[in-house]
């Protein structure tokens, strides 16, 4: 099985000149784009300033930059040069682009212009890591701790990089950390192998069968595994894809037309709203150039068969899938749907090429047919630990086996269906909230005693972030100061319901969420969507 970074330069020797990466941003109509030879060049001179330095094996690399036409570039040079990339989501706030980081113990930090106040912010506490901080944006918004990019690119073009020779890479030596939190909300570093992300390109191959033929369309976040690893399968042969900057149904469906898309991958909201435009006479079909589009599947929540049902009417032609997966297993793939198996929707599917899937009980056996448990996967894409955390790697690695920490169940057609979180996550549009840091951010206002934080079925969000307050008594306090309050969040945490009441706890103090979400669930208030 061929790394990625030999799969790029297998693509860049055998199609120079064929397009790679597209860039559109819809807001001003730019349009730029690199061949597979732009793109293993910059990654090379990336990956040869890099080693000129002295980061190689084992240094981190922090990848801190919103989608752009160098993400993906910057990220195979970190790759190429034998350090771990550690892509870190660009929702985060300085707090935990500090934590990350230190944990990483990343000596190298790369970032683009929107972070520059954040990493202001904390760089006392980054400097005690990170030697070389480097910007990729415009001269002008540069800070001066840190040098442009396009300096230490062109670091990479001189004679003594030039006699470089290539870092020898196996599968089994480290590639990547990603930062995913717990229900607490701590960072954990799941450690990726390169022969994870490998597995991981040969998985989305499989699934969705793509051609050079192809071009696929990718709008979510690149620090994702997600959005990547559905990536893999086109880069794997050579096909083209187009990162949009952007999700309202006109450009997407614009991007779709005019690109010629074959394969894009949506998450609900997306494409429930694309549905309401089409409904309400908002875009017409006969406008755009489809003909080209021939899969759309959904991840990163659980997906309404009613949704899937409305889709299919409006594009009967269109192939379905949709997957199932988490960070620890490389991203998406270690369950999937499959394309064939339309008549199986609201089911996460069966065992994705290459693993093995059980359902347990507390004790680790296996439950009896049909009935709920934790589900376990087993494959290739299994990271190979929590970053130097071996307690929280014992809990979720056992027996070799990956505990997903979600129950579900198995049909009699051997098809796994998602029956609930074993952890209070809430998925609102694709995005992970994680309880506890709302509920810390809430419990500091002056007239709030306690207070829990749930997710309520919606149909188009798949769950809305809902907090239940209990108020001090004497005091008085209604939804718009608690959105108001909230304001200081970053948009997708804040609740968009509310409810004041008490909220239950048990002997131990722990809050009763099944308890609060029996009495809740599907009961709105006027406290909805922003």
């Amino acid at each position: 099985m061929q790394l990625i970074t030999e799969i790029l330069a297998a693509n860049a020797r055998n199609f120079p000149d064929g397009l790679a990466l597209v860039e559109r941003i819809p807001e001003t109509g730019k349009r730029t784009h690199l061949t597979w030879a732009e793109f293993y060049k910059e990654s090379l001179r990336l990956s040869r300033a890099l080693r000129l330095r002295g980061y190689s094996r084992g240094e981190k690399v922090v990848h801190l930059m919103t989608n752009c036409l160098e993400w993906l570039p910057y990220y195979f040079g970190i790759l190429d040069s034998g350090a771990w990339a550690v892509p870190l989501n660009f929702r985060f706030l300085a707090d935990k682009i500090l934590r990350c980081t230190l944990q990483a113990e990343a000596r190298v930090m790369i970032f683009g212009p929107e972070f520059v106040d954040r990493i202001r912010a904390v760089k006392p506490e980054l400097d005690t890591v990170v030697e070389l901080y480097v910007f990729s944006g415009p001269e002008e918004m540069r800070p001066r701790f840190a040098m442009p990019m396009q300096a230490l690119l062109a670091e990479g073009d001189g004679e003594a990089a030039g006699r470089l020779r290539p870092v020898p890479l196996e599968p089994d030596d480290e590639a990547a950390l990603y930062f995913t939190s717990g229900t607490t909300g701590d960072p954990k570093g799941v450690l990726l192998t390169h022969g994870n992300l490998a597995f991981a390109c040969e998985v989305e191959h499989r699934h969705h069968q793509q051609t050079s033929e192809d071009v696929f369309l990718c709008i979510p976040p690149l620090y994702h595994t997600g959005a990547k690893m559905h990536w893999f399968g086109s880069f794997k042969v050579a096909a083209p894809s187009v990162l949009l900057k952007g999700v309202s149904p006109r450009w997407i469906l614009e991007a779709v037309s005019e690109e010629k898309a074959s394969i894009v991958w949506l998450l609900v909201p997306w494409a429930h709203d694309i549905l309401h435009a089409i409904e309400s006479g908002e875009l017409k079909l006969e406008d755009y150039d489809l003909s080209r589009w021939r899969l759309m599947h959904i991840g990163a929540q659980p997906v309404p068969p009613s949704l899937v049902q409305r889709w299919r009417r409006i594009f009967p032609h269109h192939a379905y899938d949709t997957n199932y997966g988490l960070t620890e297993a490389t991203g998406p793939g270690c369950v999937h749907l499959g394309m064939e198996n339309i008549h199986k929707v609201g089911a996460i599917g069966i065992p994705g090429w290459g693993w093995e899937c059980r359902i347990v009980d507390r004790k680790m056996e296996d439950v009896p047919f049909g009935e709920p448990g934790e589900l376990l996967v087993r494959g290739g894409g299994m990271m190979r630990e929590y970053y130097r955390n071996p307690k929280e790697t014992g809990k979720s690695i056992k027996n070799g086996w990956l505990c997903t920490g979600d129950i579900a169940r198995q049909d009699k057609d051997g098809f796994y269906w998602l029956l609930d979180r074993k952890k209070d996550l809430v998925i609102t549009g694709g995005e992970n909230v994680y309880p506890v840091e709302v509920e810390n951010y809430l419990i500091r206002h002056e007239k709030i005693q306690d207070v829990a934080i749930i997710g309520t079925p919606d149909e188009r969000l798949g769950e809305l972030v809902t907090a239940v307050i209990q108020v001090k008594p004497g005091m008085e306090m209604g939804e718009e100061e608690v959105r108001s309050y909230c304001l200081g969040m970053p948009r997708y945490r804040r609740p968009r319901i509310v409810h004041f009441g008490e909220v239950p706890r048990n002997p131990t103090g722990k809050i009763e969420k099944p308890l609060l979400r029996k009495r809740y669930a599907g009961i709105y208030s006027s406290f909805r969507r922003d």
